[in-house]
């Protein structure tokens, strides 16, 4: 591992925030930021409340998520956040969020206003999702919402009435610069020909993207947001031209892609998502997540825009795994989207629990003492800061399962495997026990201890 800067010293994960019971906090990123705060020298910026800029590392609200709840444990979950702003996402219409038209011209954005609020409250870059319609676009009578019915696609006749809700939003949250249309074409699959109706969603993608763009030309829109679900390596129907040890991308993933890519009005960047398990043919969990790299090869390959990752997921934890073992693949996997150019990633926030859950990012609100920031909080702020898309982000494969992601001014390395492992860091040794997240810095003025 070459080194770019002279002095390295350590990070170590020695904290330990939750008492007996919690989660031992892997990554000292907390700490690390009290120390250098937002003036230090060389810190690397981070995009403020309305940034037009690529966005950067944040997450999705989704049904339950922190702007409810018990007004302490929220005020408590609102600081953890807004302690290192981060990109915050949230659909227009269901994960939280009730009907915006329930009737032709009649809104409803009380919980959506809530949720933006809570966003912009916790110094949150603003993202809305423009998913998913109101039932009387899709068939269903006016003034009436069927959840079981969420995920049904307007009818074609109805898209104009999608474009104008959209741009109805829009122009209630001014200080939103970006918009992603639909969500993982959902109700665009075409049972007869057993194909996405790229052309269909296409459609209502140029009707928004013109809508959104009539409000303020300076508002982002981008699309498909089309998962890349893949397979086994020569399973019937994948391609061969987005495939590796992880597996293989389905083709008609790929062909929906290529098609709206072909007859999009326009687009500020593209959105995808996917998961990464050991089900679609990789020998391994920490082998599977190398599909988000593929992907993104495969992308800037196909257009020159900024990716953003609207979701992405990793293998479920298996019997007996370690709450380190879980946050060290979500590690790696974070790692390898950096490394391969991604510009903005979204974490689909689970429902909050307890201090005890490896994948939240704080406690439960309705609890007297909720609110309170677990360890993959530290470590997706810990991205923010340090592995923005403005800097140049290097993934380094070291020996005995060390995955890397770098930059001159910091690294984080995660142990890959289940046994203690070693390695020289800038000619000084270290030891990794069983799935540990290290990070280092590159000015020892700001208080890291070598280890």
């Amino acid at each position: 591992m070459t080194p770019h800067l002279g002095i390295w010293p350590v990070v170590r994960s020695t904290i330990r925030r939750w008492g007996t019971v919690g989660l031992p906090v892997m990554v000292a990123v907390a700490a690390l930021l009290a120390a250098v705060h937002l003036s230090s020298p060389g810190l690397p910026p981070s995009g403020g409340a309305g940034s037009i800029s690529t966005a950067g590392w944040g997450f999705t609200h989704t049904q339950f998520s922190a702007d409810t709840g018990r007004p302490l444990a929220v005020a408590a979950a609102e600081r953890a956040v807004g302690s290192v702003p981060m990109v915050q996402a949230q659909a227009i219409m269901g994960w939280g969020v009730d009907n915006p038209e329930p009737s032709p011209g009649r809104y409803d954005f009380e919980s959506l206003d809530r949720r933006m609020d809570f966003i912009s409250r916790s110094g949150g870059t603003p993202v809305i999702v423009l998913c998913c319609a109101p039932d009387w676009m899709k068939g269903g009578e006016p003034g009436e919402t069927d959840w079981d019915r969420l995920e049904v696609a307007p009818r074609p006749e109805h898209y104009a009435d999608f474009a104008e809700l959209s741009a109805e939003v829009a122009r209630r949250y001014p200080n939103v610069r970006h918009f992603l249309v639909w969500n993982e074409f959902k109700g665009f699959f075409d049972d007869d020909t057993d194909r996405w109706d790229a052309q269909g969603y296409t459609t209502l993608y140029n009707m928004v993207y013109d809508a959104v763009k009539a409000v303020d030309p300076a508002n982002q829109v981008g699309g498909p947001y089309l998962e890349f679900a893949s397979k086994p390596v020569g399973s019937l129907g994948t391609s061969p031209q987005l495939e590796g040890p992880w597996g293989a991308v389905d083709q008609r993933y790929l062909d929906a892609f290529v098609f709206w890519n072909m007859h999009r009005k326009g687009a500020d960047f593209v959105a995808v998502d996917a998961h990464a398990t050991t089900a679609q043919g990789a020998p391994d969990e920490f082998t599977a997540v190398q599909k988000f790299a593929a992907v993104n090869e495969w992308l800037h390959w196909q257009v020159g825009l900024p990716i953003w990752w609207a979701e992405w997921y990793v293998e479920p934890p298996g019997p007996g795994w370690s709450p380190e073992h879980r946050m060290a693949l979500r590690v790696a996997a974070m790692i390898e989207l950096a490394g391969s150019g991604a510009d903005t990633v979204l974490y689909w926030n689970p429902r909050p629990q307890d201090a005890a859950c490896a994948e939240c990012l704080w406690t439960d609100t309705w609890d007297a003492d909720g609110g309170r920031p677990l360890p993959f909080l530290d470590v997706l702020q810990g991205f923010a800061r340090w592995f923005p898309p403005t800097v140049d982000r290097r993934t380094v494969r070291l020996a005995d399962g060390l995955l890397a992601l770098e930059t001159d001014l910091a690294r984080v390395i995660v142990n890959t495997r289940d046994t203690t492992t070693s390695a020289s860091v800038d000619g000084r040794q270290f030891e990794w026990s069983a799935y540990e997240v290290r990070w280092f810095t590159a000015a020892d003025s700001w208080g890291g201890t070598a280890g």
